[in-house]
C-alpha cells in the first residue's frame, strides 16, 4: 500500500510538471513579477497584450485588492485566457496564502483545480519550509518556487 501511495505521487507530480510544460508555466524570463499595484505606466505597456486602453484602465482601477480585480479588466478588454495567462507570467498581484480564494488561486498560470485545493487545504500557512514541504509532495521544487512568486505568506 505505502509504494503503491509512493507510485501515485509520483505520477501526480509526472502529470503536473507535464502540464506546467505545456502551459508554458515553467518557462519564465528570469525577471520578478510586475506588481500591478505599483507598476509605472510604461512597466504596464512593455507587458504582453497590453494596450493603451488596457493600461489605462488598470492605472484608473488601481489599488486591486485581489488578481480578480484585474482579471476582470482583461476580460473587458478581450484578452483570450491564453492571453490572460501569458500576461500573469510577467504581471500579477500576489494571493495571500492564509486567505486566498480557490478563484483567485486558479488565476495562478499552471494551478489546476487539485492544487487550489491543495493550497488552501494546508492553511493557515506559516513559514516558506511548510509550503516547501506540503504542496512538494505534489510538485517539485522548481514549481513551488514558480509558485512563491504569486503567493506571499503574511507576518505572524
Amino acid at each position: 500500500m505505502v509504494n503503491m501511495l509512493r507510485a501515485i505521487r509520483a505520477l501526480l507530480a509526472v502529470v503536473a510538471a507535464t502540464a506546467a510544460l505545456a502551459t508554458g508555466s515553467l518557462a519564465q524570463t528570469g525577471k520578478p513579477l510586475a506588481d500591478l499595484n505599483a507598476a509605472t505606466e510604461s512597466e504596464l505597456q512593455a507587458l504582453p497584450r497590453m494596450t493603451p486602453a488596457a493600461v489605462k484602465g488598470l492605472v484608473e482601477k488601481r489599488p486591486f485588492k485581489s488578481i480578480v480585480d484585474v482579471n476582470k479588466i482583461l476580460v473587458e478588454q478581450k484578452l483570450t485566457g491564453d492571453q490572460i495567462r501569458e500576461f500573469y507570467r510577467a504581471a500579477f498581484v500576489k494571493i495571500n496564502l492564509n486567505t486566498g480564494t480557490r478563484e483567485e488561486f486558479m488565476l495562478i498560470p499552471g494551478v489546476g483545480s487539485r492544487m487550489a485545493a491543495e493550497l488552501a487545504e494546508y492553511r493557515p500557512w506559516k513559514t516558506w519550509g511548510q509550503f516547501d514541504k506540503e504542496i512538494g509532495k505534489y510538485v517539485g521544487q522548481p514549481e513551488t518556487d514558480r509558485i512563491k512568486q504569486y503567493v506571499f505568506i503574511p507576518p505572524s
